[in-house]
Protein backbone atom coordinates (compact mmCIF):
# COMPACT_ATOMS: atom_id res chain seq x y z
CA UNK A 1 0.00 0.00 0.00
CA UNK A 2 2.08 2.93 -1.28
CA UNK A 3 -0.13 5.46 -0.38
CA UNK A 4 0.26 9.54 -1.29
CA UNK A 5 4.39 9.89 -1.19
CA UNK A 6 7.05 13.08 -1.43
CA UNK A 7 10.89 12.73 -2.50
CA UNK A 8 12.41 15.28 -0.29
CA UNK A 9 15.96 16.02 -1.67
CA UNK A 10 18.46 18.26 -1.29
CA UNK A 11 22.35 19.00 -1.32
CA UNK A 12 24.72 18.71 1.52
CA UNK A 13 24.09 22.06 3.99
CA UNK A 14 20.66 22.89 2.04
CA UNK A 15 18.26 22.22 5.20
CA UNK A 16 16.18 19.09 4.35
CA UNK A 17 16.64 17.49 8.08
CA UNK A 18 14.81 20.78 8.95
CA UNK A 19 12.68 20.34 6.62
CA UNK A 20 11.88 16.94 7.47
CA UNK A 21 11.57 18.04 10.61
CA UNK A 22 9.07 20.17 10.41
CA UNK A 23 7.05 17.55 7.86
CA UNK A 24 6.76 15.05 11.32
CA UNK A 25 5.67 17.54 13.68
CA UNK A 26 2.92 18.40 11.31
CA UNK A 27 1.51 14.53 11.22
CA UNK A 28 3.83 13.49 7.58
CA UNK A 29 5.11 9.79 7.95
CA UNK A 30 9.24 11.13 7.71
CA UNK A 31 11.72 8.01 6.25
CA UNK A 32 15.06 8.82 6.14
CA UNK A 33 17.21 7.26 4.07
CA UNK A 34 20.28 8.42 5.52
CA UNK A 35 19.05 7.27 8.91
CA UNK A 36 18.51 3.96 7.38
CA UNK A 37 22.53 3.97 5.70
CA UNK A 38 23.75 4.05 9.40
CA UNK A 39 21.48 1.50 10.44
CA UNK A 40 22.36 -0.85 7.59
CA UNK A 41 26.51 0.51 8.30
CA UNK A 42 26.16 -0.29 12.11
CA UNK A 43 27.88 -2.26 14.12
CA UNK A 44 26.28 -6.01 12.71
CA UNK A 45 24.90 -4.06 10.07
CA UNK A 46 23.08 -5.26 7.46
CA UNK A 47 25.14 -4.28 4.66
CA UNK A 48 28.47 -4.58 6.69
CA UNK A 49 29.39 -8.44 5.30
CA UNK A 50 28.59 -7.64 1.49
CA UNK A 51 30.88 -3.91 2.48
CA UNK A 52 33.82 -6.21 3.89
CA UNK A 53 34.18 -8.53 1.25
CA UNK A 54 33.78 -5.50 -1.67
CA UNK A 55 36.32 -3.00 0.25
CA UNK A 56 38.57 -5.37 2.95
CA UNK A 57 39.80 -4.22 6.93
CA UNK A 58 40.28 -0.48 5.57
CA UNK A 59 36.73 -0.08 5.31
CA UNK A 60 35.94 -1.59 8.93
CA UNK A 61 35.92 0.24 12.39
CA UNK A 62 37.02 -1.60 15.13
CA UNK A 63 33.61 -2.31 16.68
CA UNK A 64 32.42 -3.91 13.53
CA UNK A 65 30.81 -0.49 11.81
CA UNK A 66 31.48 1.34 9.13
CA UNK A 67 34.90 3.42 9.22
CA UNK A 68 33.15 6.33 7.69
CA UNK A 69 35.75 8.58 7.85
CA UNK A 70 38.21 6.15 5.52
CA UNK A 71 35.06 5.20 3.24
CA UNK A 72 34.54 8.92 2.48
CA UNK A 73 38.38 9.19 1.52
CA UNK A 74 38.57 6.38 -0.65
CA UNK A 75 34.97 6.79 -2.44
CA UNK A 76 35.69 10.42 -3.30
CA UNK A 77 39.05 9.58 -4.76
CA UNK A 78 37.70 6.79 -7.11
CA UNK A 79 34.35 7.08 -8.51
CA UNK A 80 34.74 3.12 -9.27
CA UNK A 81 34.51 2.75 -5.93
CA UNK A 82 32.06 5.01 -4.78
CA UNK A 83 29.57 3.58 -7.58
CA UNK A 84 30.48 0.07 -5.91
CA UNK A 85 29.54 1.21 -2.51
CA UNK A 86 26.12 2.62 -3.97
CA UNK A 87 25.27 -0.55 -5.56
CA UNK A 88 25.72 -2.61 -2.23
CA UNK A 89 23.59 0.27 -0.45
CA UNK A 90 21.06 1.77 -2.79
CA UNK A 91 18.63 -1.02 -3.20
CA UNK A 92 19.00 -2.47 0.49
CA UNK A 93 18.19 1.43 1.55
CA UNK A 94 15.18 1.62 -0.50
CA UNK A 95 13.98 -1.90 0.28
CA UNK A 96 13.92 -0.92 4.08
CA UNK A 97 12.58 2.92 3.11
CA UNK A 98 9.32 1.18 1.17
CA UNK A 99 8.60 -1.11 3.75
CA UNK A 100 8.60 1.48 6.76
CA UNK A 101 6.65 4.01 3.97
CA UNK A 102 3.70 1.07 3.76
CA UNK A 103 4.21 0.83 7.50
CA UNK A 104 3.26 4.28 7.76
CA UNK A 105 0.32 4.57 5.36
CA UNK A 106 -1.08 1.58 6.69
CA UNK A 107 -0.94 2.78 10.44
CA UNK A 108 -2.46 5.78 9.34
CA UNK A 109 -0.25 8.27 7.96
CA UNK A 110 -1.65 11.19 5.83
CA UNK A 111 1.29 10.83 3.45
CA UNK A 112 5.18 9.74 3.70
CA UNK A 113 7.63 11.76 3.19
CA UNK A 114 10.84 10.04 2.06
CA UNK A 115 14.05 12.02 2.25
CA UNK A 116 16.86 11.22 0.25
CA UNK A 117 20.29 12.52 -0.28
CA UNK A 118 21.24 11.30 -3.78
CA UNK A 119 17.33 11.47 -4.92
CA UNK A 120 19.14 12.55 -8.76
CA UNK A 121 21.37 9.85 -8.22
CA UNK A 122 19.39 7.14 -7.04
CA UNK A 123 17.73 6.47 -9.83
CA UNK A 124 13.64 5.95 -10.76
CA UNK A 125 12.45 9.15 -9.07
CA UNK A 126 9.56 9.85 -10.81
CA UNK A 127 8.19 6.05 -10.56
CA UNK A 128 8.73 6.43 -6.97
CA UNK A 129 6.88 9.88 -5.61
CA UNK A 130 4.02 11.76 -6.28
CA UNK A 131 5.70 14.91 -5.82
CA UNK A 132 9.28 15.87 -5.71
CA UNK A 133 9.85 18.48 -3.20
CA UNK A 134 13.90 19.67 -3.03
CA UNK A 135 15.08 22.03 -0.44
CA UNK A 136 17.28 24.83 -2.46
CA UNK A 137 20.02 27.29 -1.05
CA UNK A 138 22.89 28.82 -2.37
CA UNK A 139 26.13 26.66 -2.76
CA UNK A 140 28.07 29.53 -0.55
CA UNK A 141 25.62 28.84 2.40
CA UNK A 142 25.90 25.10 1.72
CA UNK A 143 29.53 25.35 2.32
CA UNK A 144 29.05 27.50 5.49
CA UNK A 145 26.69 25.61 7.01
CA UNK A 146 28.48 22.33 6.43
CA UNK A 147 31.68 23.62 7.44
CA UNK A 148 30.01 25.27 10.86
CA UNK A 149 28.18 21.86 11.34
CA UNK A 150 30.59 18.75 10.75
CA UNK A 151 33.92 21.02 11.29
CA UNK A 152 35.17 19.49 7.26
CA UNK A 153 37.73 22.29 5.53
CA UNK A 154 36.50 24.05 2.82
CA UNK A 155 37.93 21.93 0.41
CA UNK A 156 36.64 18.75 1.59
CA UNK A 157 32.85 20.25 1.37
CA UNK A 158 34.44 21.19 -2.17
CA UNK A 159 34.72 17.74 -2.84
CA UNK A 160 31.21 16.16 -1.71
CA UNK A 161 29.81 19.13 -3.59
CA UNK A 162 31.06 18.25 -7.00
CA UNK A 163 30.12 14.10 -6.27
CA UNK A 164 26.57 15.40 -5.78
CA UNK A 165 23.89 16.10 -8.80
CA UNK A 166 24.15 20.02 -9.12
CA UNK A 167 21.92 22.42 -7.91
CA UNK A 168 20.54 23.34 -11.66
CA UNK A 169 19.98 19.70 -12.22
CA UNK A 170 18.09 19.14 -8.44
CA UNK A 171 15.28 22.23 -9.67
CA UNK A 172 14.89 21.08 -13.06
CA UNK A 173 12.78 17.77 -11.38
CA UNK A 174 11.29 19.75 -8.64
CA UNK A 175 7.90 19.98 -8.44
CA UNK A 176 8.02 21.65 -5.46
CA UNK A 177 11.06 24.12 -3.78
CA UNK A 178 11.27 25.06 -0.61
CA UNK A 179 13.78 27.77 -0.21
CA UNK A 180 16.36 27.77 2.86
CA UNK A 181 18.58 31.49 2.52
CA UNK A 182 16.51 32.93 4.84
CA UNK A 183 16.14 31.51 8.55
CA UNK A 184 14.45 29.06 9.94
CA UNK A 185 10.98 30.16 10.72
CA UNK A 186 10.56 31.33 6.52
CA UNK A 187 11.66 27.63 5.80
CA UNK A 188 8.88 26.01 8.39
CA UNK A 189 5.76 28.46 6.71
CA UNK A 190 6.65 26.85 3.44
CA UNK A 191 6.79 23.49 5.06
CA UNK A 192 3.53 24.04 6.42
CA UNK A 193 2.12 25.29 3.13
CA UNK A 194 3.26 22.08 1.60
CA UNK A 195 1.86 19.74 4.18
CA UNK A 196 -1.66 20.86 3.63
CA UNK A 197 -1.65 20.97 -0.32
CA UNK A 198 0.07 17.26 0.11
CA UNK A 199 -2.64 16.57 2.52
CA UNK A 200 -5.31 17.50 -0.18
CA UNK A 201 -3.44 15.78 -2.67
CA UNK A 202 -3.33 12.21 -1.06
CA UNK A 203 -7.10 12.78 0.00
CA UNK A 204 -7.89 12.73 -3.85
CA UNK A 205 -5.67 9.71 -4.03
CA UNK A 206 -7.55 7.88 -1.27
CA UNK A 207 -11.23 8.71 -2.91
CA UNK A 208 -9.89 7.39 -6.42
CA UNK A 209 -8.32 4.56 -5.24
CA UNK A 210 -11.51 3.80 -2.92
CA UNK A 211 -14.08 4.72 -6.16
CA UNK A 212 -11.85 2.42 -8.69
CA UNK A 213 -11.89 -0.33 -6.09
Amino acid sequence: MRGFSVGLGGGIGSGKSAAADRFAELGAAVIDADVISHELTGPGGAAMPAIEQAFGAEAMAADGSLDRAAMRRLVFADASRRAQLEAILHPMIRAVSDARRDAAIIAGAPYAVMVIPLLIESGNHRDRFDRIAIVDCSEALQVKRVMARSGLAAAEVAAILAAQASRQARLAIADDVIHNDADLETLRTQVGVLHAKYCALADKMRDKMRKSG
